[in-house]
């Protein structure tokens, strides 16, 4: 079972391909997506690698295609100014041309990293993503978004940088730890609470089948969100606007990871799911939804096995004061004003362009920081 997402950009237009197998047909599916020389540079982690990189290279290699693998070390702390710099000197020494292409295999890090060496290696050459965590699958790989982080924040530095393709095989999702599927499963219910009420309660009920690995759930899943990213992309490519919707949860979320360092003691995912259910209850406490709803959202994520308090992710407490800094830093902030994705009630989020920086640290000390 194959389903084709397109993403609607014009002449940068292309597609998002998901479904099982399709990793031994990637050199098929990339190939007519390459310059004359055929030749990439595959940019994988240690562990991609050596579960699935050989069945990449092949398949390319098969239809005519010249590889080079570049592995580097697995982990957030590879999305660094020092990650990017020594990426680059291993592509500029494999003499890669801006004709040829780097095909991104692996997660969130990987994708982020090599596309946005991509975006500025000798000017921006194109790319090709292959996410290989669900995480990756539904959201990072689809939309252009990449960049590194900086002691400041998260993603801070970085570009729009579109693929060519995307591939989705929901196959080498069977060797990926049940932590990082429960991450990757937070940004889809995501796409439920911020739009689309039906999702949202198709999730309750099958949150099961999608982390058992279900195939069709698995498609059904992925193909929605790709499918509701797709179309807000295709509306809004560089966050102007309604592509904001697409932070419900991150900005509380981000604030979190920097405090903890963006180390593997708190996965991206685990920060979204934290940064949603506070969204839900900061938007009850000013009045905005239902308590309800507030109490509704945060058991769907808890379901699926993800944290949804301060408390979950840390013993110790954290400084309201150092959180609200991080809110500022947030790429969404406009002329010095706290932005957060809020909602009315579940499938219903907007974005609020104005919180008051003492109603979000009094929600802060209610929620256990100090």
């Amino acid at each position: 079972m194959i389903r084709t997402v397109p993403v609607g950009l014009g002449d940068r237009a292309y597609d998002v391909v998901i479904g099982p197998g399709l990793l031994d047909k990637a050199g098929e599916q990339i190939a007519p997506v390459l310059g004359k020389r055929k030749r990439v540079a595959i940019v994988t982690d240690s562990n991609v690698g050596e579960h699935h990189g050989e069945r990449l290279a092949v398949s390319l290699e098969k239809a005519g295609v010249a590889v080079d693998v570049i592995t580097i070390p697995p982990g957030e702390e590879s999305k660094s100014f020092e990650g990017l710099q020594d990426l680059s000197d291993q592509l500029l020494a494999l003499g890669l041309e801006r004709g040829d292409q780097i095909v991104a295999f692996g997660g969130g890090v990987v994708g982020d990293l090599a596309g946005f060496a991509a975006a500025i290696y000798k000017r921006g050459i194109d790319f090709v993503q292959v996410p290989t965590t669900l995480l990756a699958q539904v959201d990072s790989s689809v939309g252009g978004k990449t960049a590194i982080d900086t002691p400041r924040g998260k993603n801070l530095i970085g570009a729009f940088h579109q693929p060519r393709l995307v591939l989705a095989d929901l196959d080498v999702l069977c060797t990926l730890p049940a932590r990082e599927l429960a991450c990757g499963y937070a940004e889809i219910i995501k796409y439920g609470l911020l739009g689309d009420f039906a999702f949202f309660e198709w999730l309750e009920t099958n949150v099961r089948a999608v982390l058992d690995r279900d195939v069709d759930a698995l498609v059904r899943a992925v193909g929605r969100s790709v499918q509701m990213k797709a179309e807000i992309v295709a509306e809004d490519e560089k966050e102007a606007g309604r592509r904001a919707l697409l932070n419900l949860g991150h900005t509380f979320g981000h604030a979190i990871e920097a405090e903890m360092g963006f180390g593997d003691a708190l996965k991206h995912g685990e920060a979204v799911g934290v940064g949603m259910a506070q969204a839900f209850r900061f938007s009850a406490k000013q009045g905005l939804c239902s308590s309800q709803d507030a109490v509704r959202a945060e058991a769907a994520i808890k379901a699926a096995g993800l944290p949804t308090t301060m408390a979950d992710v840390r013993a110790e407490p954290f400084s309201a004061d150092a959180l609200v800094a991080h809110c500022g830093q947030d790429k969404k902030a406009e002329g010095g004003k706290l932005t957060f994705v809020l909602v009315r009630g579940i499938g219903d989020a907007f974005v609020a362009k104005d919180v008051d920086r003492e109603a979000l640290k009094a929600f802060l000390l209610e929620e256990g920081a100090i």
